[in-house]
This record gives C-alpha cells, structure tokens and sequence, in this order.
C-alpha cells in the first residue's frame, strides 16, 4: 500500500536528488524513497568553501567516473616532491618558490583526499559496496 505526500523540498535539495536520478538512471521518485530510507545524500557543506563547488559537482557523476575518483592515487613523483618539500619545511630552509609549490601541493592533496572520500561516500549512498582498503 502507498500514500501520496506532497512535500515542499529545499531548491538545493531537490537538486541534488534529481542529479543523483539522473546519475543513477533511476526515478527520481526511487532516488527519493531511498533518501527517506537511508538518509540524505552526503553533504558537502561542511568542507572549507573553496571545495565546495568541486565536491557539489561529483552529485551529477555516474558511478564508473565515481569509482575512478575514489580510486584514484597520487603519482609517486608527486608523494616524493610532496615528502622532500615537508622535510625541508620542518628544517626551516624553504626559499619562497618552494614554499609556494609546498602550498599548492597542500591544496591539491586536501582537493585530492576530499574528492576521493566524497565519491566514496557517494557511491555508498547509492547502494554500492565501498572498501576503505
């Protein structure tokens, strides 16, 4: 047996359910029976300002570009400068460029890690089986 309910939903809310049907090719009556079940999507609100737009986005992605972002891993070229960077930081002896492209790295690396865990938390919501190996 089903009821009929109408609701008055948040634009933004709305929004990101009917990104997620069409992500997921399903109804966006399903979309919204199974938010009601398990909860709302993840949120990205709650990340510093400067990810939100880029977090904001992964709403609209199919699971297999999902799965390539939350698999994603830094080129070992990149962990090496990273790590080099970070050693001579802790040693006082960065000139300015370095500690620009130190600061950069750190962008990128929160961008990274931040996009990789939100994908993950996405495609969980969605149904899929996410290891956190």
């Amino acid at each position: 047996m089903f009821e009929t309910v109408t609701l008055k939903l948040p634009e933004r809310l709305h929004q990101r359910l009917i990104n997620t049907a069409q992500a997921t090719h399903r109804p966006l009556e399903a979309v919204i029976l199974h938010a009601l079940t398990v909860g709302s999507p993840p949120d990205w609100t709650d990340v510093p300002e400067e990810y939100q737009s880029d977090l904001a986005a992964l709403d609209r992605l199919e699971d297999e570009a999902l799965w390539q972002i939350a698999r994603a891993r830094k080129s070992r070229a990149d962990m090496i400068r990273y790590d080099e960077l970070l050693d001579k930081n802790q040693e006082h002896v960065l000139d300015e460029s370095e500690q620009v492209e130190l600061l950069n790295l750190r962008k990128e690396s929160e961008r990274f890690m931040l996009r990789k865990a939100h994908a993950a938390s996405i495609l969980q919501w969605r149904g899929n089986r996410v290891s956190v190996a």
